[in-house]
């Protein structure tokens, strides 16, 4: 039977692959329930055997255990179009794809041996590491944005819990995955930032009334 930590991986993994029709055009526009049961279909395909393990297992062996901040997201995602959620909005986006986007820089590099420190060993019941992560998480609650906080505080409960496989806290909180989202996000909004500026005043000049 297997354990409470790989039904958790496996649970995450399955989640993702549910969740990749929501990438297919048009998919939205489907009565809820014909979505619901293409989403439904995909999460059992996911778990069904396949050449001895799971297309859910397959993911898993590859990625690894997502974070409790991906399975957030992904939970949200398959959730929207049937509770009415509406997208997240621009500020709670921008400040959680900050931090999964700092602490991917913070740590996968360092970690692949590129630097003379290892961040990642600060995972390991780090009393202080715990204690700044949950700060991030009452500051973010302060500041309102609430999954920010969720992720935060929701990791490091899950972390506490033992709920996946890995001990390091850092596992929990983040995974390749989600800090390149984080990391594509606050590029592409730097572009787009980038581009209006140099376009704008060309725009305005040529806007301009002769005289």
């Amino acid at each position: 039977m297997p354990s409470p930590t790989d039904l958790a991986g496996l649970g995450s993994a399955a989640l993702l692959i549910a969740a990749a029709p929501l990438l297919w055009p048009g998919v939205r526009r489907l009565p809820r329930a014909g979505l619901a049961l293409l989403l439904a279909a995909t999460a059992i395909l996911a778990l069904a055997p396949l050449g001895g393990l799971t297309p859910a297992g397959y993911v898993r062996g590859v990625l690894g255990d997502l974070s409790l901040t991906t399975t957030v997201l992904l939970l949200r995602a398959l959730g929207r179009p049937f509770f009415g959620w509406g997208p997240i909005d621009p500020r709670s986006r921008l400040a959680l794809q900050g931090v999964v986007a700092g602490g991917g820089l913070a740590l996968y590099p360092f970690a692949l041996g590129l630097g003379p420190v290892d961040p990642y060993r600060l995972g390991y019941a780090t009393p202080w590491f715990v204690g700044l992560v949950l700060l991030l998480a009452l500051a973010a609650w302060l500041q309102r944005l609430p999954l920010v906080s969720l992720c935060l505080a929701g990791a490091v409960l899950a972390y506490a819990l033992g709920g996946h496989e890995s001990t390091n806290l850092w596992d929990y909180v983040l995974d390749p995955l989600v800090s390149i989202w984080g990391l594509t996000g606050l590029l592409f909004q730097g572009a787009r930032h980038l581009w209006r500026s140099l376009t704008a005043p060309h725009k305005q000049s040529s806007g301009s009334p002769p005289s």
